[in-house]
């Protein structure tokens, strides 16, 4: 069968992507004999009064499945495409004469996009006339397309951070364009969120048709754009001429530690890993015949790489040095070094990185007040000693009469170097002496944690702690939402305990604050985020369940039995350290279904896992667990130590009542969920203020008409004992 219908907008994608094709196989017949065809059809479009192009509907008017599209910014991110792709067909093909004519056409879009489909109030793409909810589709595309300019990226990703509207088949282009942009923390989360319920299906190992799996097949293949982006973006592995004569290997790993990855070309299989551990890199490079590779290092903010290629220093001191044959240097930024090389195999070992669970880490410092000498000063705050040593305490204000500072507040700020997405700050204590009638000495009491972005002089606070308790010596970590930001302020109105050899003066004093990646300090499986629900809701200090912080939720699922496919939570703690108790605090906001608490776990383990350590040590088993009517629940460990602590849950109890059942799926923002025969269960949980030596972990469901089972809990608090921390 032949398929006659005009489907319009997939015909401009088509013709976009005769010009992919070409740069994956360098085949120039296969493209260029489409070309008089392809001029025909681009010609059957128009320009509208505004430069931008006319809707065209053709037989199937169909932008992509679902609802809130904005047609006419996808219309000319299409069609801008389509002109670009066809002015180098028509060079290639030898009908330059036209490549004028398409040029005018697509430059005529580019000079009027922004002015027509930039939204400045919203700070989005929204055409004029459209009501609907934003559209990620849209706001993405024009980011692939590059119409967006840079000074967007930073509102269009938070665009595609908080609106869920795209099919499975254009997820793609959201997920391009956030790595594009250089948003690869936020493509992940996306990914992690959009693609748990088919990774969690026991039943099926395929990728469906669309988010709900019902709704259509179990394997569909325009649901692979994950795929491609894992390998195009993340490894970083692509053409950037045709038939792989020259590519590129510029990796964007994000929260990933170890990727490995096989790109079959015509030319032979590109072989591509990466390690990251600590403060460490090593890259591997297997590159066919017949091609050249430019690499980029990457540095992730170390202020001083120093990098070997094959064993040979070829980069330290900010400079090229050294000499390996088929190597060329070729330049740098601030986040890649980069090399040509020439078909062989190369390793690439980059030492003195950044390190992905402190991006403080040799960062410069700032305050109000310090004192500096052979053993404490601001820049002790973050040389990566997290206890204090002589001749490295750490950071010491000088002394106040009074642990009241709230008229002249005690600061120390540090300066990140660039715009990063932050979620959490981890505050080390004084470790050298012991404070005034035990614990911890100047660990601050009243402090919030602030936050400002690159250019900017207002400062967010993202955190605010009142009536911390002493630490007794254990790290402790403050989380709260998602915020782009530069800059990063501890701000104290309230000193904690004087140290005891100076037990009337007061001080703030810490051995080191770190400032983890976001989307590392809680891990999940299975987790949903959105405006009210997501990970780090966990650390954020609400006990309760309240709009913007209802707590932690996994995904929706058809049973509270989830044995063959356990949800987890996880807590990096920073460091090391005893665990005596783990209280978990129920979802507040909706009763369940019959009364009780919606969603607390009701089989499940307790799990720690020490630093530099593989295997999980299960330290508490609850099985059967009551629902516990709103109360928080608190299970007492013994000898319990690690870094990290796992709630890992196998059963749930019953849903919250505004939550009927339908076939798991990934959720939309904002939208309501089909009923269904059955109710669905979550894991979900909130926060709760820490005592001394807690963590707060809160755990919650999403925004979504519900579905059979879910495992939740408002909050998780973990209990240290008075034992000094390891390491």
């Amino acid at each position: 069968m032949i398929w006659t219908a005009e489907l319009p907008v997939q015909m401009l994608a088509s013709v976009w992507s005769f010009w992919t094709y070409y740069l994956y196989t360098g085949d120039t017949d296969a493209v260029t004999v489409a070309y008089p065809a392809v001029k025909r059809y681009l010609n059957l479009w128009t320009l509208d009064g505004d430069g931008l192009v006319d809707h065209r509907a053709g037989d199937w008017d169909w932008e992509d499945l679902g609802s809130d599209i904005d047609a006419r910014v996808v219309d000319n991110c299409w069609y801008y495409l389509a002109l670009d792709t066809a002015a180098k067909l028509a060079d290639l093909s030898g009908n330059s004469a036209d490549v004028a004519a398409w040029k005018a056409r697509r430059d005529s879009i580019g000079a009027n996009f922004d002015r027509v489909l930039w939204n400045g109030s919203r700070n989005e793409y929204r055409s004029p006339g459209y009501t609907k909810d934003t559209d990620d589709r849209a706001n993405a595309l024009a980011v692939v397309a590059g119409l967006a300019p840079a000074s967007r990226h930073r509102a269009v990703t938070e665009v595609l951070r908080t609106h869920l509207n795209a099919s499975p088949y254009m997820e793609f282009y959201v997920l391009e364009a956030l790595y594009l942009m250089g948003a690869a923390g936020v493509a992940e989360e996306r990914m992690r969120n959009r693609f748990a319920a088919q990774v969690a299906d026991p039943a099926c190992h395929t990728l469906w048709e669309l988010w709900t799996k019902a709704d259509g097949t179990d394997n569909h293949a325009w649901n692979g754009g994950p795929l491609y982006a894992l390998s195009a973006y993340t490894a970083g592995v692509r053409p950037t001429e045709p038939g792989w004569t020259w590519y590129e290997v510029v990796p964007q790993t994000g929260t990933l530690t170890r990727i490995n990855t096989v790109t079959p070309t015509d030319k032979g299989d590109i072989r591509f890993g990466i390690v990251r551990d600590g403060t460490r890199a090593t890259l591997t490079l297997t590159s066919p015949n017949g091609t050249t590779a430019r690499v980029g290092v990457p540095v992730y903010g170390g202020s001083q790489p120093v990098i070997k290629a094959n064993g040979t220093t070829v980069f330290t001191g900010g400079s090229s040095t050294g000499g390996v044959s088929g190597l060329s240097p070729a330049g740098k930024d601030a986040s890649y070094v980069y090399f040509t090389v020439q078909p062989g195999t190369w390793t690439f070992t980059a030492t003195g990185t950044g390190r992905l669970d402190d991006l403080a880490l040799g960062r410069p410092v700032t305050g109000n007040n310090s004192l500096e000498n052979g053993d404490w000063g601001r820049d002790r705050l973050t040389d990566g000693r997290l206890r204090g040593v002589t001749g490295a305490k750490g950071y010491t204000s000088n002394e106040f009469a009074s642990a009241d500072v709230s008229a002249d507040p005690v600061w120390v700020e540090i300066d990140l170097g660039a715009d990063t997405d932050l979620d959490a700050v981890r505050l080390f204590p004084r470790t050298d002496t012991p404070a005034a009638g035990g614990g911890t000495p100047g660990f601050p009491a009243d402090f919030t944690i602030r936050t400002r972005p690159d250019g900017s002089g207002t400062y967010t606070t993202v955190r605010t702690v009142t009536g911390q308790p002493n630490p007794d010596g254990l790290v402790q970590t403050y989380g709260f939402r998602t915020v782009t930001a530069r800059h990063v302020r501890l701000e104290v109105t309230r000193l904690g305990t004087p140290a005891s050899d100076e037990t009337t003066k007061y001080r703030l004093q810490l051995a080191e604050l770190t400032v983890p990646t976001a989307a590392t300090t809680v891990t999940s499986n299975y987790t949903l985020e959105n405006g009210d629900w997501g990970k780090t809701r966990v650390l954020d200090g609400t006990t309760t369940s309240v709009a913007g912080s209802k707590g932690f939720t996994s995904i929706d699922f058809s049973s509270a039995d989830v044995g063959d496919t356990p949800v987890w939570i996880e807590v990096d703690l920073g460091a090391d350290r005893p665990i005596g108790a783990v209280t978990l605090h129920p979802r507040g906001d909706t009763p369940a279904a019959g009364g009780g608490s919606a969603d607390f776990p009701v089989d499940f383990t307790l799990q720690t896992r020490g630093d530099g350590s593989a295997s999980y040590s299960t330290v508490r088993t609850v099985t059967g667990q009551n629902n516990p009517d709103g109360a928080a629940q608190t299970y007492t460990l013994t000898a319990a130590n690690g870094r990290y602590l796992r709630v890992r849950a196998s059963s749930a109890v019953r849903p919250p009542t505004n939550r009927p059942a339908t076939a798991s799926s990934s959720p939309r923002s904002g939208s309501s969920r089909t009923a269904g025969a059955a109710r669905t269960h979550r894991l979900r949980g909130t926060d709760r203020a820490a005592g001394p030596t807690e963590l707060a972990l809160p755990l919650g469901r999403g925004e979504q008409a519900p579905q059979a089972g879910r495992e939740i809990a408002t909050t998780l608090t973990v209990r240290g004992s008075t034992a000094p921390p390891r390491g």
